[in-house]
């Protein structure tokens, strides 16, 4: 372990463990962080980022190290435990350092609305279905820090979020009918807005071409997309060539089953009427 990390009296992320260990070993080296890079094709700013643990390097990086290193399969172990324990202390936390700097932000929804596009009543609805016996003031923060999120929307160069919605979305009760009436009053004007892409995956389009909700980012210069899943309990942040590159697919089919934006606009529209009735 790196002196700097036994010197630590805070906990550690499996990040920061990871990051902190790739510059010790870089610099007993004599490497820049372009060469360390280098095998996985990774440039220098991704090098940093993660010797800063503000990213858990991914599978294909952590085996470069091992050849620049000459450690057969040391670092792809390390990386593979503190990917296990979480990398950050909050386990979403990863999630929203990347969406509060990407260029697009592409997601499918099933079953629940997007957070960026939830209402106050719905995530309100959502968070008392999930935790019923929380003090509503503990229910009102974890709203508020929801709706905190859309803030990315309003910096000078805001994502183009491109959201593809199963029609469970819009079709399942959430809280009330006045709770969806509203959420679909909502949706409707931010698919009117350059902000938003929305299209809707109806029920008719058979199987889906992937069953899970998720989301994929893209960034500027050298950064690579990112992948985002949420199982019970915990968010998993990807940027495995291999699994961005199948959830691109899995993504460019929903969107060619979806309506167009302007059909799906068009049946918001029908939907929405159907929960003021």
């Amino acid at each position: 372990m790196s002196d700097g990390l036994k010197r630590a009296t805070g906990p550690v992320s499996g990040a920061a463990y990871f990051g902190a260990e790739v510059r010790e070993w870089r610099l007993g080296k004599g490497l820049s962080q372009r060469e360390v890079g280098a095998p996985a094709r990774y440039g220098q700013q991704y090098v940093a980022k993660v010797e800063a643990g503000d990213r858990m390097a991914s599978p294909e990086f952590a085996a470069g190290c091992d050849q620049v290193f000459g450690t057969p399969g040391m670092f792809r172990r390390l990386r593979d435990r503190c990917a296990e324990k979480g990398g950050y202390p909050d386990w979403f936390e990863p999630y929203l350092l990347l969406e509060q700097k990407a260029f697009t932000i592409l997601n499918y929804s099933t079953g629940l609305v997007m957070g960026l596009l939830q209402t106050e009543a719905y995530a309100h609805a959502i968070f008392r279905k999930a935790r019923p016996t929380d003090d509503l003031e503990e229910t009102a923060s974890k709203v508020a820090h929801r709706l905190k999120r859309r803030e990315v929307l309003e910096r000078k160069q805001p994502p183009l979020v491109w959201a593809v919605l199963d029609e469970s979305c819009l079709r399942r009760e959430v809280g009330s009918r006045a709770v969806m009436a509203e959420q679909l009053a909502h949706l409707i004007k931010e698919a009117e807005s350059p902000r938003f892409t929305i299209q809707m995956l109806p029920f008719s389009s058979g199987a889906p071409a992937y069953p899970l909700a998720f989301s994929l980012m893209k960034f500027d210069d050298d950064e690579p997309d990112m992948l985002y899943q949420e199982t019970l309990g915990a968010g998993h942040v990807s940027d495995s060539r291999r699994l961005v590159a199948d959830a691109s697919m899995f993504y460019d089919r929903l969107r060619a089953d979806a309506l167009s934006p302007e059909a799906s606009l068009k049946r918001l529209r029908e939907v929405m009427e159907d929960w003021t009735r």
